[in-house]
């Protein structure tokens, strides 16, 4: 079949996009790239990079389209258009930048010849110009560059009109095109997959266009149905989970790399019974979540994995009525498999062992017998929550437990809600805030000052009337009505007057574990089936221990960052590149495999489905690509000065790693 040959500009490719001549087929993903992407795009073009070429479908068929992300009106083209296969994420950002789209205000610094997206800095700033000025049709160049160069008159103004000149050139840079032509829709989606295949292209986003080849319509489905959970606060349930859903009730098992071509197999039987399971499956669970576990919002939960086999059980559950036993045993081992971890390594195996026993005869006892805990009367110690924080499953439950006590608002009256807005809008609050107990004489750590037991659950408004004050004055406050002793404990927050004060923090820290842990283990015995009747214990194999990232970087090192993992019987501290670090998360991205150095010893850097793996001392701390992210951006903003890094003594850790999620790094 015949491959045509073309190149064009980018204005005309521009044009093409705003009269419709150029779509979208339905199997594309949508528009992801962040601004610094756009911005590194623009500086390609302007500095002669090469861009990559475009690849095109031409056909007569009329296949399902989706909507480039531009905006503006849906109109149908005057000539035949071409389906965009391949370099959607260049071709809309050059649509933003040169229309002056409002989230695409790249701007150009004549001085330095650096591109990034407009701030409020670069907006003062008379050396900064935005490309869509310089670059839009009918632009004058002669006002801009006599603007410019007043505003630096340093600069040779032949030097500004010559970087003027060639930014406005852009434009003009040439894009080389493949247009595929007679291929079939089916081949067409093969062949899109084959193209993304070892790209940052995840494998939610490849099964999705297989499905979308297999079954028309199926973007449209799945975004309908996203819509309508994001409109009853589950927004977490969107295309991708949807796709997850979808594919996990066909296939059996979670996503891997092998999805597509099962999923091409499926028959159309198979997907229209996978997707009214999933329908049918979230709309008995997520009423279930809400009104019996009291999770308002999706946001609240830690792993949205462990939802997937409750809705093939419930989805394929018969019409008759539920026990309540069985109700409450979902409710359970939802709660366990979030605070065991169950999906924070090797997803895709585990859920080919849950999703079978979600379909089983007694699916409940099935799905507690592969966490290894059937039976077993689980307790929540104050060891558990040592060294817990907001990335911990813990932290989901110290919600629940207020919440489930009635814990009101400290001061407005009103229960605590996830779904609350604007000055109610729920927060996590430092009972003893961070500015009393940073460079305290006691030396407390960053991770016992973010500690679970430090973190209550109060809205903005609350929050901000506590600003930087200790307990010991906005707990008695003469201009507030005093926190009582009953309010206190709906919280979970012990009221002895002592432990107030930032010296007795740590004292704080053991009486409100206990208090939590109590109520953590009342709420699980709360839906522990009755039939669970053996009283053995389970322990936590995390219970104790906690790791800690402090970043040390200068302006001319991105940094390196020290990991100390504390336990029982062991106390370990190591240190690697952030820059190195960040380079294997990318390459995960792409679902590359890669490695690290660790206090001078290489260590694999392994990636399955979107999980990464990394071994960092006594723990093999486990991780979604995103969780990834956010700890990493999370500690740059908490970043020390390089100067202050201490002297590592490396040492390989030489036992087995227990697994250990990133969420839970402080």
């Amino acid at each position: 079949m015949p491959v045509e040959k073309a190149e064009k500009d980018v204005q005309t490719l521009v044009g093409q996009i705003a009269s419709r001549e150029i779509l979208l087929p339905e199997i594309q993903r949508g528009y992801v790239w962040k601004p610094t992407q756009v911005a590194k795009l623009i500086e390609s073009l302007y500095r002669g990079y090469p861009t990559g070429s475009l690849l095109f479908w031409k056909t007569n068929e009329t296949p399902v389209t989706r909507r480039l992300a531009i905006g503006g009106p849906n109109g149908q083209p005057a000539v035949q258009p071409l389906y965009l296969l391949d370099g959607q994420q260049r071709l809309t950002s050059l649509y933003r930048v040169l229309n002056d789209d409002a989230e695409a205000q790249i701007v150009f610094n004549v001085e330095t010849e650096a591109f990034q997206n407009q701030s409020a800095a670069t907006a003062k700033d008379p050396r900064w110009v935005k490309v869509y000025e310089v670059a839009r049709p009918g632009a004058k160049q002669f006002p801009i560059t006599t603007r410019l160069c007043q505003a630096v008159s340093t600069l040779d103004p032949d030097v500004v009109g010559e970087r003027i000149g060639k930014l406005a050139a852009i434009r003009s840079r040439a894009f080389h095109m493949e247009i595929l032509t007679e291929y079939p829709y089916d081949e067409i989606a093969q062949i899109f997959v084959r193209v993304n295949s070892g790209r940052p292209l995840k494998t939610s986003d490849l099964a999705l266009a297989t499905l979308s080849a297999r079954w028309p319509k199926t973007v449209e489905k799945l975004e309908d149905e996203a819509k309508h959970w994001a409109a009853k606060h589950y927004p977490d349930l969107d295309v991708t989970f949807l796709t997850r859903a979808l594919t996990g009730t066909v296939l059996g098992r979670g996503l891997s790399t092998w999805s597509h071509g099962r999923l091409i197999a499926a028959s159309d039987e198979e997907l229209e019974q996978g997707w009214a399971t999933v329908q049918r499956g979230l709309r008995r669970l997520v009423p279930l979540l809400k009104e019996n576990l009291k999770v308002s919002n999706s946001n609240l939960i830690p792993s949205h994995v462990a939802l997937l086999p409750l809705i093939v059980l419930l989805g394929e559950w018969p019409d008759a009525p539920m026990d309540k036993d069985t109700a409450d045993g979902i409710i359970y081992w939802f709660l366990l498999a979030n605070i065991r971890n169950r999906y924070s390594s090797s997803a895709d195996t585990r859920l080919g062992q849950d999703i079978p026993a979600a379909r089983e005869a007694e699916p409940v006892k099935r799905l507690l017998n592969n966490l290894g805990i059937r039976g077993a009367r689980i307790e929540v110690t104050p060891q558990d929550l040592v060294g817990r924080t907001v990335g911990s499953p813990y932290f989901f439950l110290s919600f629940l437990v207020a919440k489930h006590a009635g814990g009101h608002d400290w001061w407005y009256g009103t229960e605590i809600s996830a779904i609350a807005e604007a000055g109610q809008k729920l927060e996590y609050h430092h009972i003893h805030p961070q500015a009393t107990l940073k460079d305290h004489a006691n030396g407390y750590s960053k991770t016992e000052i973010n500690d679970l037991a430090n973190l209550a659950f109060i809205s903005g408004k609350a929050n901000r009337k506590i600003s930087d004050r200790s307990p010991s004055a906005y707990f008695v406050d003469d201009k507030l009505p005093p926190l009582t002793e009953a309010e206190l404990a709906a919280h979970f927050v012990p009221y002895e007057a002592p432990l107030r004060h930032a010296e007795a923090y740590r004292d704080f820290l053991s009486a409100r574990r206990v208090l939590l842990a109590d109520a953590m283990t009342a709420l699980l015995s709360k839906y522990r089936p009755k039939w669970l009747d053996e009283d053995v214990e389970a322990a936590d194999p995390l219970a104790g221990c906690s790791l800690e990232f402090q970043l040390y970087q200068s302006a001319w090192d991105s940094g390196q960052i020290v990991a100390r993992a504390t336990g029982p019987g062991f106390d370990w501290v190591g240190s690697f590149s952030l820059a190195e670090l960040e380079a294997a998360i990318d390459a995960a991205d792409g679902g590359l495999d890669s490695d690290i150095e660790i206090s001078k010893d290489t260590v694999p850097v392994r990636v399955e489905s979107d999980t990464v793996m990394i071994p960092i001392g006594p723990f093999l701390t486990t991780g979604t690509i995103e969780i990834w992210r956010k700890t990493l951006q999370r500690e740059k903003d908490d970043a020390q000065p390089l100067s202050r890094c201490p002297k590592i003594d490396p040492h390989t850790w030489e036992d087995e790693p227990i697994s250990f999620p990133v969420a839970n790094i402080e």
